[in-house]
């Protein structure tokens, strides 16, 4: 076991120095990723009482991400893009840390909590995307990402397995006296989030990149196959903010504490880590749809499971689910994406980032129409009809990504084999 794991440390280490420069910053800054996508809705809930709450927050917060995504392609003219991918990490901690300390949470007061944190995130995506895009290729993409999900997962496992612990004990401590409740737990826990921000920056000070030559970055108007790719863009954003609010929701409904949620949210990623290091490692890029295929028919099935039972069980399925298919998902449809730039960058003579901001404004307006959804049902039909059956329907939806996505492959395969 330890000479196996001494061989995959070795070919980790003969990879070029930005990847592994990348792979150790995502790794650090996806300590944060669970608390931003699970503990931030359950925080709401506990103190709001209401899911379409939590639903606005992450319409204000995806906002937050395409409007500082037009600024940060102005700001590369003038900054690194490693600079502000840093300065993403650390704003967006930060902003995590404000919300908490704020003591009235009212309708105002999220919709700019969230916009904040997604005007952070907004640098942290659109730079990670640059930087990954230029220092890889379509042959070690695979490996990559594999990597970045199996921390992913690995930190989906031990973050909410602990966050979820402390929250659920908290008020039993006493500490010279005082007796702190679950809202100090949560101000302690993002000022545990902001030191790891600022170890990803360090990681990130390491790398040696350089900025890609920046020429306009904004269009309307693509080639078909890139308004192909948006389609599918749309489609994943779509489910996206329902893979954020959902399951603190339904478990602050129906299972009823942090520390279920981290319970459940720890088992999933422990059966998720391995599997998905395992794929980044052996799969070719010819494997990627099987892959893709598999995710999203688990994450459709998930959802049946619960809008039929809606209960505890049902909870426990879908998360489980859910946490499968996440980074199933992801190796898959980034590699994918990288490819579309690569061939359409070629065809067009267009900057690479003119792509990576249009994709954002495709995940926004899937995010939108996923959100919008779900606050319409829950506003007028009922609140448990949108938590059964909004989630079914878009993940009804989402299975024509599927084929969608074998076609882009196919035309960039037999059309511009040469460009990608």
């Amino acid at each position: 076991m330890l000479k196996k794991i001494a061989g995959e440390y070795a070919f980790f280490k003969s990879q070029p120095h930005n990847i592994r420069t990348l792979l150790v910053t995502n790794m650090l800054y996806a300590i944060i990723l669970p608390v931003i996508e699970i503990f931030v809705g359950a925080y709401i809930m506990r103190n709001t009482g209401s899911s379409s709450y939590v639903a606005i927050y992450q319409l204000c917060m995806y906002f937050g991400i395409v409007v500082t995504s037009m600024l940060n392609g102005a700001l590369l003219n003038v900054f690194k893009a490693s600079g502000l991918y840093g300065f993403g990490i650390i704003v967006s901690a930060g902003a995590l840390m404000a919300m908490m300390f704020v003591n009235n949470l009212n309708m105002a007061g999220l919709g700019i909590s969230g916009f904040t944190l997604g005007a952070a995130t907004g640098f942290f995506w659109t730079n990670r995307y640059l930087l990954t895009l230029n220092a890889t290729n379509d042959s070690n993409r695979n490996y990559f990402f594999g990597i970045e999900s199996f921390f992913f997962s690995l930190w989906s496992i031990a973050v909410p397995l602990a966050v979820g612990a402390f929250l659920g004990t908290i008020e039993s401590i006493e500490v010279f006296g005082y007796r702190p409740n679950v809202r100090t737990g949560y101000q302690v826990i993002t000022v545990i989030m902001l030191v790891a921000a600022a170890g990803a920056c360090v990681a990130l000070s390491k790398g040696k990149f350089e900025n890609p030559k920046q020429r306009r970055f904004f269009y309307l108007r693509f080639h078909q196959l890139w308004n192909k790719l948006l389609a599918l863009a749309g489609l994943k954003g779509m489910v996206q903010g329902f893979l954020v609010t959902a399951p603190a929701i339904l478990v602050m409904k129906l299972v009823g504490s942090e520390g279920s949620l981290g319970l459940m949210q720890g088992i999933a990623g422990g059966i998720t880590a391995v599997l998905v290091y395992l794929l980044g490692r052996v799969a070719k890029p010819e494997h990627r749809m099987k892959i893709f295929g598999f995710g999203l028919l688990v994450f459709f099935a998930g959802t049946l499971f619960n809008g039929a039972l809606f209960s505890a069980i049902g909870v426990v399925i879908f998360v489980l689910c859910k946490v499968l298919f996440q980074p199933l998902h992801d190796l898959a449809y980034f590699p994918t994406m990288m490819k579309a730039i690569d061939a359409v960058s070629a065809i067009e003579k267009r900057s690479e980032y003119a792509y990576i901001l249009s994709h954002e404004m495709g995940l926004f307006a899937g995010r939108a129409a996923g959100m919008l959804l779900f606050i319409w049902l829950a506003y007028f039909v009922s609140e448990t009809f949108a938590l059964k059956y909004a989630l079914i329907i878009v993940a009804g939806i989402q299975l024509l990504s599927l084929p969608l996505a074998k076609h882009i492959i196919k035309e960039i395969d037999t059309k511009h084999s040469n460009l990608s």
